[in-house]
């Protein structure tokens, strides 16, 4: 697909940190997060561990949008999101707190480096959901956040994000509008009412991409399938940053519970969470990491206590 840059005139610059500049002097691989470099694994899971972040390399190079692509589309989809959702300005410590998270998570990542960076906002709402465009920028609800119990809980929830990023299924919908038959016709439509073919197409093009794009993280949600991808990602990603990755069954049981409160968010663009959970548990033994979530406790309370909120 060519170069999407010259939609960048109706894209929003969004002020956020870019969080894979600060990560040049964080820990390696399996480091304890913003701690010394012990082994976050035990043994008995190594090869299992390789294998699947070998698969992760293999799938995160099937698109053919470049990176710049990606952003310029994510920073639309960003735009549009914001144009819905007033962003949550009460305590920006803690947006640079999930930031930090984030950047733990990247560095340690098979796919460390986004053009422009990873990016976490959170939403001002008390809806319990959480978004991630094809950018790299990453949106969390105060709801949620507010829900969570523990540093690794809220990174479970951004693992799940960047996997969703990372395996760009984002793209994959993108893929299938390009196949459809009425997008073409409009397309060619477009053509014939326009001077410019090739320019016409792509506005087309580009529209209905970050049309679909937000469709698919507000309205409608991912598969089945790409959310048990993004879950196992997760996990993938949570050992390798040297979180715990039970957090994810952790929070996939808070959001069990709060699905029968409240109606929207989760509830109506991810699978139900009971699936979800089953699905976990058949391959969460594979993977170990050492417990350090104790060390995490006292930073934790200070900026997500009830009181900071």
């Amino acid at each position: 697909m060519k170069k999407l840059t010259i939609f960048l005139c109706i894209s929003i610059v969004l002020g956020f940190q870019a969080v894979h500049s600060e990560g040049q002097n964080q820990p390696g691989s399996g480091a304890n997060p913003w701690g010394g470099g012990a082994n976050p694994w035990g043994g008995g899971g190594g090869s299992f561990f390789d294998n699947a972040m070998s698969s992760m390399d293999s799938a995160f190079s099937d698109s053919d949008m470049t990176p710049q692509d990606s952003y310029y589309l994510g920073r639309a989809v960003a735009a549009n999101i914001l144009a819905t959702y007033r962003p949550y300005n009460g305590n920006p410590e803690l947006t640079r707190y999930l930031n930090r998270i984030c950047m733990t998570i990247a560095i340690n990542s098979s796919e460390p480096a986004q053009f422009n960076g990873y990016h976490v906002l959170i939403l001002d709402t008390p809806e319990f959901n959480a978004f991630a465009s094809p950018g790299g920028h990453i949106f969390i609800t105060r709801g949620l956040v507010e829900s969570t119990t523990s540093e690794d809980t809220l990174a479970a929830v951004i693992a799940h994000e960047l996997a969703h990023i990372m395996l760009k299924h984002s793209l994959s919908i993108i893929d299938d509008i390009r196949l459809h038959e009425d997008m073409a016709v409009a397309a060619d439509r477009a053509v014939q009412l326009a001077g410019n073919t090739e320019a016409a197409a792509r506005i087309l093009y580009f529209q209905n991409s970050v049309s679909a794009t937000i469709d698919a993280l507000v309205r409608n949600g991912f598969s089945q399938d790409q959310e048990f991808e993004a879950d196992e990602g997760a996990v993938v990603l949570l050992t390798a940053s040297g979180y715990s990755p039970e957090a994810l069954l952790e929070m996939l049981s808070i959001l069990q519970k709060v699905q029968s409160t409240q109606r929207g968010g989760f509830n109506t663009t991810h699978p139900s969470p009971r699936e979800r959970i089953e699905n976990v548990r058949g391959y969460i033994g594979n993977y170990r990491v050492r417990d350090t979530r104790s060390s995490r406790e006292s930073r934790f309370r200070n900026l997500c206590a009830p009181s900071s909120k």
